[in-house]
């Protein structure tokens, strides 16, 4: 392979140029600046998620199609060719703005985020105002107490969900895992307890929400499950039924510190189960800023993990 003296690619118009623009990915430009980045096969491939393997594939597959050599290999070394140095300059620009291109429609300026209790803060604040600032575009966050925030119904496009892993039609990211609390009116003994028992639950009539709540029955040991159950139908309601002391409940750790209903006391437990907190889409056809966002909070969440 040669370089060309006026630019990396072949001579404009011919039959070759033709085929390198038909034979060329955007894979394979963000192949070529990750190696050029690293000049290392190896942590190119990592920074990428990739195997070396389809890496070099990839940068073969590029100097083919361009007819020209971008990097010189030894097998101690890897720099860039005159032609690569300048072909680097132009992508480190280009690159960019063609990924913002194809990933976010002209018209599409706001996602909506659907929760259906408390919108865990503390978790994704940093991460919306980081998604808002580098893509210019508005999270607008939407309550709404139906089984999957709204999702549905197609009225938000990405929803934080509590309780057993999403099912089938989206795809989810696993945030964390909350502890959870009691929830007692506070005219109740109970709320003068520094804290109480999973198990302890089970004496008292205990209030579910089966719309949008995550705690079922057979969250309890068999001998100790709630001898009566006063289902609701949100949010709001089961705080108001709890307030009047019609029940007790069980809420994540964020209402301990919230405290949404004046006339609720939450209650610290112990020996209950975690409450995992997940983020979801559509499996398919989902919103493409939702899925730009669920791919950075995973990326985020596997560094946490690791």
């Amino acid at each position: 392979m040669s370089e060309h003296r006026g630019g990396p690619w072949p001579v404009p118009g011919t039959a070759a140029d033709t085929a390198a623009v038909a034979d060329i990915g955007i894979r394979h430009l963000r192949s070529f600046l990750a190696l050029a980045e690293h000049l290392s096969f190896t942590q190119a491939a990592v920074s990428l998620r990739t195997s070396q393997p389809s890496l070099t594939r990839c940068i073969h597959r590029l100097e083919e199609s361009l007819g020209v050599r971008l990097f010189h290999r030894t097998t101690r070394s890897v720099r860039l060719s005159e032609a690569g140095l300048r072909l680097r300059e132009e992508l480190r620009v280009l690159v960019p703005r063609l990924e913002s291109a194809l990933s976010l429609p002209a018209d599409i300026s706001t996602l909506r985020m659907g929760f259906a209790w408390l919108f865990p803060d503390h978790l994704l604040d940093g991460a919306v105002n980081r998604f808002e600032q580098t893509f210019g575009v508005t999270v607008e966050l939407v309550r709404r107490d139906t089984r999957n925030a709204g999702l549905d119904d197609g009225d938000v496009q990405l929803a934080v969900l509590r309780g057993r892993r999403p099912g089938r039609g989206l795809r989810s990211v696993l945030l964390a895992e909350e502890r959870q609390v009691a929830a007692v009116a506070r005219t109740s003994p109970l709320a003068r307890r520094r804290a109480l028992a999973w198990t302890d639950l089970g004496g008292h009539p205990v209030v579910l929400n089966t719309v949008s709540g995550a705690t079922q029955p057979g969250d309890w040991p068999p001998d100790a499950r709630p001898a009566r159950i006063r289902p609701c139908g949100g949010f709001a309601e089961w705080l108001e039924l709890i307030a009047a002391g019609q029940g007790v409940g069980v809420a994540p750790e964020l209402a301990l510190h919230r405290r949404p209903h004046p006339g609720v006391q939450f209650v610290p437990l112990t020996g209950a189960p975690a409450l995992p907190l997940w983020l979801a889409c559509p499996s398919a056809g989902a919103h493409p800023l939702a899925t730009r966002f669920l791919d950075r909070m995973s990326r985020t969440t596997t560094r946490s993990a690791a």
